[in-house]
């Protein structure tokens, strides 16, 4: 299985022997790649394997130390992102930078809108050419519409149409599908058996294993910056292509628990507000882990927002030990033992631009300070604590959380919460966007804090991870618990059932 492959047809890209270091890390090392006209091949592997180096350094961002790229057999050279867009090569990212402000077409052509004899912008021409594009992906909305009055999908489609406009030959996805629903997740697979069909090669990289074998025609792996194999998705089942990711079999993905919980330590009753949520109440046990599902708009993360104090909740009473408590700001709800890991860790969890050590240790600078001047070696002790707790990994804790992987983030966002020393910690969707290696590495550290006496809310759209996770699920439905599950019951078709609302009252079901 660590043999390339005997082609179907000729590469559009080929990357040999595709070297990078950085001080301190060997990103890549002596990698190949090889993309095919009209196939989708998808590049699998581990936060840290080297996928997003291997993307900017096929779309000109990063240089290789060494090794080949060659576009149809000949050997070229990138010396800046306009090499490889001028080459057909083209990246639609995660969280791929438009302007608000500006038009759909405006943001298509940005940099490279058709211009006059005077060269000024064309503006007829770059919106003939933007309508035309649009018609290509089937976008339902005009050229002329601002960016701010467009919803995520849609701002998605104008990412492809932007990726269109420079005659794209090669079409690199990264992790499209992260905030898109399931019919836009379905819209985006018809888009691509479209650009399929005008004979791209697509590069799509995703964690989610049901997306690669619906998607992809090929597979290529890569494991700690090294090429591991390739070969047709056809050809191998998801026991296998984990184990060449990881290196190892994973039989069990969850960590077995002792269940055992103790005194209740969080009760909530009748939380409300105006137009997310109403009537949320249940209690959560000490050592337990208590999973929240729901489908898109169930207005659970809304509801966790209103707990750790982001928004205020119309009514509703929370008690801690016993003790009400008012929640009006994170300060209070810190102050009272709860703290939040958000979903969107790149904006509301860590700060880009910041240190590890200053990401970790900014809740706790009472603890880190003396005086009022802040204490350096005791900033770097709590961090390298609990990111030794966390299992962190990058070159030192000087290093800016901007550059470490999304699994490292997530973990950089757990610790600083965890420095707090809380008694109830809600994880929004704690492993959305990482690798099934630092799932795995997230899960057993969930299980460690419960079974030392936290109490955890888990809100997680994938059911084997909330049936895997929790000593019980409650399922919201626009706004509303509907019902309330544990033991032998708890079981994918009951999650679903409720959550799409096939039994309309809220039952307590237990073995």
């Amino acid at each position: 299985m660590n043999e390339r492959i005997a082609p179907a047809n000729t590469a559009v890209v080929s990357m040999d022997d595709i070297t990078k270091t950085f001080p301190g890390v060997k990103a890549l090392d002596r990698v190949r790649l090889d993309l095919y006209p009209g196939q989708v091949t998808a590049l699998v592997g581990e936060n840290g394997a080297g996928k997003s180096t291997t993307v900017k350094i096929l779309t000109g961002i990063y240089k290789p130390d060494g090794g080949t790229i060659r576009i149809d057999g000949e050997a070229v050279k990138f010396t800046s992102p306009n090499d490889a867009s001028d080459a057909g090569i083209t990246a639609i990212h995660q969280e791929t930078v438009l302007f608000d402000e500006l038009s759909v077409a405006e943001n298509i052509f940005i940099g490279h809108a058709p211009r006059t004899k005077m060269g000024l912008i064309d503006k007829g021409a770059m919106h003939r050419a933007a309508r035309t594009l649009l018609e290509e992906i089937g976008a339902p909305f005009s050229s002329h519409t601002p960016l701010r009055d467009l919803g995520i999908a849609s701002k998605h489609l104008v990412a492809i149409a932007r990726a269109l406009s420079v005659d794209a030959r090669v079409v690199i996805m990264d992790e499209p599908t992260a905030a898109l629903s399931h019919k836009e997740i379905e819209e985006l697979y018809a888009l691509v058996e479209t650009l399929k069909a005008q004979g791209k090669a697509i590069l799509f990289i995703s964690h989610k294993f049901d997306e690669i074998f619906r998607i992809a025609d090929r597979y290529t792996v890569f494991r700690d910056g090294a090429f591991v194999g390739d070969g047709m998705i056809a050809d191998i089942d998801e026991s296998a292509l984990v184990t060449m990711m990881v290196g190892r079999s994973i039989d069990q993905i969850f960590p077995v628990r002792n269940t055992d919980t103790g005194e209740e330590v969080l009760r909530v009753e009748g939380y409300a507000h105006p137009t997310e949520f109403a009537d949320i109440g249940f209690s959560l046990k000490r050592g337990e882990i208590l999973g929240f599902y729901g489908l898109v708009g169930a207005g659970r993360s809304e509801f966790m927002q209103a707990l750790f104090g982001i928004t205020r909740p119309s009514a509703g009473t929370c008690t801690i030990n016993g003790t009400a408590r008012t929640i009006h700001s994170p300060a209070d709800a810190v102050d009272a033992g709860i703290v939040y890991v958000p979903e969107d860790r790149g904006k509301q969890g860590a700060i880009i631009g910041l240190p590890i050590f200053q990401n970790i240790t900014l809740p706790s600078l009472g603890r880190t300070s003396r005086k009022g001047f802040l204490q350096l070696a005791e900033e770097f002790a709590l961090a390298r604590e609990y990111s030794q707790r966390l299992d962190l990994r990058a070159a030192s804790l000087d290093q800016d959380v901007g550059n470490l992987s999304g699994g490292n983030q997530q973990k950089v966002v757990i610790a600083k919460w965890l420095a707090t020393q809380p008694q109830v910690i809600i994880l929004d969707e704690p492993t959305k966007g990482i690798d099934i290696g630092s799932k795995a590495a997230v899960h057993e550290f969930m299980a460690e804090l419960a079974a030392q006496g936290l109490s955890v809310i888990m809100v997680s759209s994938e059911i084997p991870e909330v049936i895997g996770m929790s000593d019980r699920v409650i399922v919201m439905r626009d706004g509303r618990i509907v019902a309330e599950i544990a033991g032998d019951a708890l079981t994918p078709e009951t999650l679903v059932r409720h959550a799409a609302g096939i039994g309309e009252t809220r039952t307590l079901e237990e073995a």
